[in-house]
């Protein structure tokens, strides 16, 4: 799999997104306050919505296809408390053989579209001690072990800048609202610095010892691609993580996607407790 290479040859990546932003329009004309991408187990989020139209990623011009069980793959346009949402429930990864280019292009239709907030959710390993299987961290920083990033390729002025700067990758602002309102809400809220890898497989107790020595504290398989994408828009990003499992040097155990997905789904109301929180206060 070569993750550099975009997947429609002879199509700009510019043309793909405007195709898929008209297409979008013409369905739902109205005006998205924020675009908010819900991680494996998170899904739910949108069954509280109204106003409510769901559109499947397969029958949206120049979207892949999402393969990943307990991800529904679809859009969700509408509204939740007092806002309008362009909602993805579940993403795309680059080890669903996608190219990054593919796996963002959503994000890239959300700011044509004139969405310039993001809040990504994902469900990820905790690598330290504190942060045990059902916590809720809030990314502060990343490192992109990817091995490539949605940024290379051929460069169009309309894609944002080439050199995008990543001082700041997740809002300082948005990240200071989400812990004021998980401190009102009595939610912990962790800090943390999220690995990216490209997956599938689980880390082994060698990486999770690297991965510490890196200074990482979760580990999954996404945000980092989108929010990317995201900062060469320059598009605030706020980053949420769910917990669902945890992996220690001395202390490893099998992991199952079921189990993921079953501990993303058991934190669920509490994530969107504070989701919704955080989403009326924007």
């Amino acid at each position: 799999m070569d993750v550099n290479i975009i997947t429609e040859p002879g199509v700009k990546l510019s043309q793909q997104v405007a195709e898929a932003a008209e297409w979008l329009q013409t369905r739902d004309p109205r005006t998205f306050d924020l675009g908010v991408v819900l991680g494996t187990g998170l899904g739910s989020l949108v069954d509280e919505m109204t106003d409510t139209q769901r559109i499947s990623y397969g029958d949206i011009p120049h979207f892949p296809h999402s393969t990943v069980k307990f991800h529904a793959g679809q859009l969700v346009l509408g509204r939740l408390e007092g806002k309008t949402l362009f909602a993805m429930q579940g993403r795309f990864h680059g080890y669903e053989g996608h190219a990054l280019q593919a796996v963002t292009l959503p994000i890239r239709v959300m700011h044509r579209l004139g969405m310039r907030t993001l809040i990504l959710t994902n469900a990820a390993g905790g690598i330290r001690p504190q942060l045990t299987p059902g916590s809720i961290a809030l990314i502060t920083d990343h490192l992109n072990l990817m091995g490539s990033s949605p940024l290379t390729g051929p460069y169009e002025e309309t894609l944002g800048t080439r050199f995008p700067d990543m001082s700041e990758p997740y809002s300082r602002r948005l990240r200071a609202l989400a812990l004021r309102i998980a401190l009102d809400l009595g939610i912990p809220l962790h800090e943390s610095v999220y690995a990216a890898v490209i997956g599938p497989s689980y880390e082994t107790e060698a990486e999770i010892n690297m991965l510490q020595v890196l200074g990482a504290d979760t580990v999954g398989m996404s945000v980092v691609p989108e929010t990317l994408v995201a900062r060469q828009l320059d598009m605030e990003v706020l980053g949420l993580t769910a917990v669902t499992d945890q992996a220690l040097p001395g202390a490893m155990r099998p992991l199952s996607h079921e189990e993921v997905n079953r501990m993303a789904a058991e934190l669920g109301p509490r994530f969107r407790r504070l989701l919704r929180a955080i989403i009326k206060t924007l």
